[in-house]
């Protein structure tokens, strides 16, 4: 029997089977000899023990698409990132903080912008539209009007979808929205597994339909920008892509050196000028962590 692990807590796994439910699993002994640990994500084939209560034993662990360290999650096919349109106003550097964390990690991005019923009949800085032309696929939503949801949702069709971005910009609104049913269905898995309630949120997926899975991940809620170096950024920024070898000089930092051509596009108006601040400052961000 096949399905996907949506949750893990304390040496147990919980897998989604379609159209026969969620069964409560261990790993087989000889995972760990092997050196294989199940992710939240992965699909699993499992032997089922005892099909009144839906228990079983993780026999084998499917080839992988993708798998990420943190979170330790396997099987996304794209990040959704999720930033509100105000309240709180968009952060422009974390926000492009989180996209170069994201382009770090190879995963296909989303962008989301929320809450646009704040900001009906204001000026939204042009903020969608920027990033479309960075080469983004961007959503502007309200999800306490449900305006353009219905855009977004056939969007996750087929895929699995890890959500991040910072507190505060609806992730939580969002998830009720498309799974009214999750907090049920999380209750009846707490109430079976009670060692598990009063632990650190874990990443945890939930199924839309048949092929569709929204994957909460607490992982993506902060930076970590550990992977990244100042060699690498610039090929982080994906409106820089075009340029990063035209450059007089080889390896060029896009700082300091004369003849750039990032730089001479930016004066042009080829790259917007907050997105070249970004990569400034988060340029001498990891250029100041480096010296540590």
């Amino acid at each position: 029997m096949e399905g996907k692990i949506i949750k893990g807590i304390a040496g147990f796994y919980y897998v989604d089977v379609a159209e026969s439910g969620i069964y409560e699993c261990k790993a087989k002994g000889g995972f760990r000899k092997q050196h294989i640990k199940p992710l939240i994500g992965d699909q699993v084939v499992i032997e089922v023990s005892d099909y009144e209560e839906n228990i079983g034993t993780i026999i084998e662990v499917l080839p992988r698409k993708s798998s990420l360290i943190r979170p330790e999650v396997a099987n996304v096919d794209q990040i959704l990132l999720i930033f509100a349109l105000s309240n709180p106003k968009p952060n422009i550097r974390l926000l492009d903080s989180f996209l170069v964390m994201l382009e770090e990690k190879r995963i296909p991005v989303v962008l989301l912008f929320n809450k646009e019923d704040l900001v009906l009949g204001k000026e939204t800085d042009g903020l969608p539209e920027l990033y479309e032309n960075v080469g983004y696929k961007v959503f502007v939503t309200s999800v306490k009007n449900q305006g353009g949801l219905d855009l977004l949702t056939k969007s996750l069709k087929g895929k699995t979808t890890a959500l991040a971005g910072p507190s505060g910009v609806g992730k939580s609104s969002l998830m009720n929205y498309l799974l009214p049913e999750a907090s049920m269905e999380v209750g009846e898995v707490s109430k079976k597994i009670a060692r598990g309630k009063h632990t650190t949120r874990h990443a945890e997926i939930f199924r839309l339909d048949n092929d569709t899975f929204i994957m909460d991940t607490p992982g993506f809620t902060s930076l970590r920008l550990e992977d990244v170096t100042t060699d690498s950024l610039k090929y982080d920024f994906l409106d820089f892509m075009g340029y990063n070898d035209k450059c007089r000089f080889s390896g060029c930092s896009h700082i300091h050196e004369p003849e750039c051509a990032v730089k001479k596009a930016v004066e042009e108006g080829k790259i917007d000028e907050s997105r070249y601040e970004s990569y400034v400052g988060i340029y001498e961000e990891l250029k100041e962590r480096r010296k540590f």
